[in-house]
């Protein structure tokens, strides 16, 4: 069936494209675009009419938690795919750091079987760098590419052990495969809850400098020298990383690297009076670092912005700052939190959408994140304008745990369409 969506105001991450034209699909994929009206020679089964908003590709998000095996009661596929599928997100980069991790060709057949049952959004998962991701030994990677595992990564337990992790590179470079870390010196941020400086001392919680950030990503950046591996770090939050990561850049290695959603939209000063939502990791930065990553992913240093969607439950937040877990569910809060990021004139909607769909898919090597003939239909629709006030118990996720509960916000998804067929339409 032929669908043609009018009226609309196309977001092209690809051309840098912000306007208004249409768009049609068919057994989906994308088979034609253009300016303005559509020919009135063209015919479709089905014309969708988008009153003025905003058509884009859908999300492609990196490093979703979804817990199962091990922790279904935070998360499922089902709850994850619903809450993707209503914030606009398209895609899910699944992580590994499940219970047990997904370290091995039985556990990522597992997980992907789950997820084609019960997601209706696209889940491609990756696995773990190390067995067990204890920092030992590495995994079969060979094999778990094999059985669809599209990076290698521990999440946020650091290999220490430097011999091991050049090991896993060299392996993984004979492979092609992509690596993905965690940059952080895990001695210095061990126990830490919130960034060191005066707000920490007067709140006095344990506190890890920002070159805790700096001094992991330079390690890694000496093994990505050695080995010549593929390599992606998962979030670079503070200004004393940026040199090191556009010296690497400049070498020619092959280094992309992302941040989060949170660091873009809040501070250290958020956590206020020891608000547990606002507990992530690495933890929120000052505002000038805030800033400085901004204007990172503008100039293109910064290549990826995802949700880290990390649910957890209440009684792992309803603790002491300093003991309750870190992350916070974002699936359905990246779409409007990035449009705060547009609405102060920081970034651009294609801007946006480059870094959110556009290079994901790329890195990955998926076909997503473009709004070209052949590419797949899978598309959000939104308004960036809506306003609402966020209540948490509307979300999706099984995990209610986000920092945005109460805020003011802009931007809604209307309808989001996975290979042409809607997987959510607002009301």
């Amino acid at each position: 069936m032929t669908t043609l969506f009018t009226n609309a105001r196309l977001i092209d991450p690809e051309t840098g494209e912000d306007a208004p034209g249409w768009l049609e699909i068919a057994d989906g994929r994308i088979t034609a675009r253009g300016t303005g009206a559509p020919p009135a020679t063209r015919g479709a089964a089905e014309v969708i009419d988008c009153n003025g908003k905003c058509l884009a590709p859908g999300i492609v998000d990196i490093g979703v938690k979804v817990c199962e095996p091990g922790e279904r009661h935070k998360e499922s596929y089902k709850t994850a795919g619903l809450a993707a599928a209503a914030g606009g997100v398209t895609t899910m980069v699944t992580r590994p750091d499940t219970l047990p991790a997904i370290d091995s060709p039985e556990t990522l057949d597992f997980a992907t079987r789950r997820a084609n049952q019960a997601a209706p959004v696209n889940v491609v998962p990756m696995a773990a760098l190390t067995k067990g991701r204890e920092g030992r030994e590495m995994t079969e990677i060979g094999f778990l590419l094999d059985a669809g595992a599209v990076a290698f990564t521990d999440c946020d337990h650091v290999v220490s052990n430097t011999k091991v992790l050049s090991r896993a590179m060299t392996y993984a470079r004979s492979l092609g495969a992509l690596v993905i870390a965690h940059p952080q010196d895990p001695g210095l941020s061990a126990g830490a809850a919130v960034t060191s400086g005066k707000f920490a001392s007067l709140r006095g919680l344990p506190a890890v400098s920002p070159m805790a950030e700096r001094m992991g990503l330079d390690r890694d950046i000496a093994l990505v020298e050695m080995t010549g591996v593929r390599y992606h770090a998962d979030q670079i939050t503070c200004a004393r990383a940026l040199p090191a990561l556009q010296r690497a850049k400049a070498n020619g290695f092959d280094i992309t690297a992302g941040t989060s959603i949170h660091h873009l939209t809040l501070n250290e000063l958020d956590v206020a009076d020891y608000r547990t939502f606002f507990k992530i990791k690495p933890p929120l930065r000052p505002e000038e670092d805030r800033l400085a990553i901004i204007e990172a992913v503008k100039s293109g240093l910064i290549d990826i912005i995802s949700s880290m969607h990390t649910p957890q439950d209440e009684e792992s937040k309803r603790l002491p700052f300093e003991e309750a877990a870190s992350g916070a569910v974002a699936l359905e809060t990246l779409l409007p939190a990035a449009m705060q990021l547009y609405q102060n004139g920081d970034l651009s909607l294609p801007e946006l959408w480059r870094a959110m769909s556009l290079n994901p898919a790329r890195r990955l090597g998926l076909p997503g994140g473009r709004l070209a003939k052949g590419a797949p239909a899978d598309l959000v629709l939104f308004d960036p304008d809506a306003p609402f006030v966020m209540d948490r118990f509307k979300l999706q996720s099984k995990s209610k745990n986000t920092p945005f509960d109460g805020r003011h916000m802009q931007g809604r998804v209307l309808a989001t369409y996975v290979a042409g067929a809607a997987v959510y339409r607002r009301g």
